[in-house]
């Protein structure tokens, strides 16, 4: 598996550090952070291939509000939704607005290793289309 990074948003602080260490290990380029908030103003400073976000945060912005914003900041970013708490309804809403997945915690560690080299091998595809279209139009001739 190509290596990627991902941004883990949650505020269960020992489920976040436990995830982060636990990618870290395998070679991933692993960041965390506790809200929303937080989240959006890595994602301004710098691409991540995959964001993991925990649905429902406390106080500020939950995962849906961040999931639309890093949609507009960073389309090809691939988000998966995690929560122990939502509904069924919070994760169709979450696909509709452009998230690769949706995982219920507790999530196994294989299972999310899965989802994200899924979510990776997705965002790979489509930057993939994007170049080939854009050397295709290179290669057009103009007139």
């Amino acid at each position: 598996m190509d290596t990627f990074s991902v941004l883990i948003a949650d505020d269960e602080t020992d489920f976040l550090e436990t995830i982060v260490n636990r990618l870290q290990k395998r070679k991933i380029e692993a960041t965390g952070v506790s809200s929303g908030e937080a989240a959006l103003k890595l994602i301004k400073e710098k691409p991540f291939d995959i964001v993991l976000l925990d649905v429902k945060m406390p106080g500020g912005m939950d995962g849906i509000e961040v999931l639309r914003e890093v949609k507009k900041l960073q389309p090809l970013t691939e988000v998966i939704l995690l929560t122990g708490h939502a509904s069924v309804e919070t994760g169709i809403e979450g696909l509709k607005l452009g998230a690769f997945d949706y995982l219920l915690k507790p999530v196994k560690f294989a299972e999310l290793l899965e989802k994200l080299a899924a979510a990776f091998e997705n965002k790979a595809s489509q930057e993939q289309k994007i170049r080939g279209a854009k050397i295709k139009e290179i290669g057009r001739p103009h007139n």
